[in-house]
């Protein structure tokens, strides 16, 4: 390497990596669907936090202790936990720039999907600081529901690049019509609902993530697993709706596909949703639902994304090789 070479790299490692790599196609897909695995285990993780009393076992924050950055052999099972999932962020953020990279480094160029990139790195800053408020303030439920409604974000961008490493920049063409399109926003809106009353049913629940006295809403809990009960059936039945009407239009394969997808993983998290409510919620079983909730809230995703098909096209170069792309054609 030449000292060129190196001032070039300091000041934009991106495109020094981007002048001399080429990922194949490939590539691309498996580091974006690599960034949404992490970004489901990190949710997982999180989970077992507060599923083992661990959520205060390092009790300050960036720090793990007031003298020390990492756990101590004196802070026991707990503070492993809570160290443990802490290191994962690292891991994540490692998951996210392999992602950003390899987008970069695509040839031709795909603006959007580095940003779709981007967009999840900024995510998990934002959710580190607040999970770093969430232990300040002594896992207050109202800042550990923020703190998993940012992670769904994070899930949703992550879901979107996925997808959108697997096709085109061209224009998005609807494989639907209007109103099958509005009644999955419908599904979507739900789902969205059903997610924020999952984290009101935690922020009520009994597990509070720490053994010490730790906040909850002053909601009773059992009415709001009713509630959550409910939406989770209209999703339910938004669900089949769409299937059967995708079916009596004779969509297109991969829509049908997607709702069946849906529906299944529907099904397994009712399943435990209903198991764990009446066997007073047992740990596994509550750690198995988050890990639904995950997986549904991509599913339905998946199922919007899947309504529209894009094909290949160039778009812009960045920098010098936009200008002589542009001097190639005049």
């Amino acid at each position: 390497m030449t000292p060129a070479d190196a001032v070039a790299a300091v000041r934009n490692p991106l495109a020094f990596i981007a002048a001399r790599w080429t990922p194949t196609p490939r590539t691309v897909r498996r580091a974006a669907l690599f960034a949404l695995v992490m970004s489901v285990v990190i949710v997982v993780t999180g989970g077992a936090v507060r599923l083992t009393g661990s959520g205060l076992g390092c009790p300050t924050w960036p720090k793990c202790t007031d003298d020390s950055l990492t756990a101590t052999g004196a802070m026991g099972f707990h503070g492993a936990i809570e160290f443990g999932n802490r290191m994962l962020t690292y891991v994540l953020c490692a998951a996210v720039g392999w992602a950003i990279i390899a987008a970069r480094s695509q040839k031709p160029y795909r603006r959007s999907l580095t940003r779709l990139g981007w967009a999840q790195f900024w995510l998990v800053m934002s959710n580190a600081v607040l999970g770093g408020i969430v232990v300040l303030v002594g896992l207050n439920p109202y800042t550990v529901a923020a703190h998993f409604l940012a992670a769904s974000a994070l899930l949703a961008v992550a879901a979107v690049m996925w997808q959108r490493a697997k096709e085109g920049d061209g224009e998005p063409r609807p494989l639907v019509g209007r109103p099958v399109r509005q009644l999955v926003w419908f599904l979507v809106a739900a789902s969205t609902l059903l997610i924020a009353v999952g984290t009101v049913v935690t922020g009520a629940g009994p597990h509070a993530g720490d053994s010490s006295e730790v906040e909850r809403m002053p909601l009773d809990w059992e009415t709001v697993a009713k509630l959550h009960a409910v939406l989770a059936w209209i999703v339910v039945t938004l669900t089949f709706a769409l299937w059967f009407i995708l079916k009596a239009v004779d969509a297109p394969k991969n829509p049908l596909d997607r709702t069946r997808d849906l529906f299944l993983v529907l099904l397994g998290q009712g399943v435990i949703g209903y198991v764990q409510y009446f066997t007073d919620l047992p740990e596994a079983l509550v750690g198995l639902h988050m890990l639904g909730s995950c997986l549904v809230w991509i599913a339905v995703l998946r199922v919007l994304l899947a309504l529209r098909e894009r094909s290949e096209t160039v778009i812009d170069l960045p920098g010098p090789a936009a200008e002589a792309t542009v001097g190639s054609r005049a």
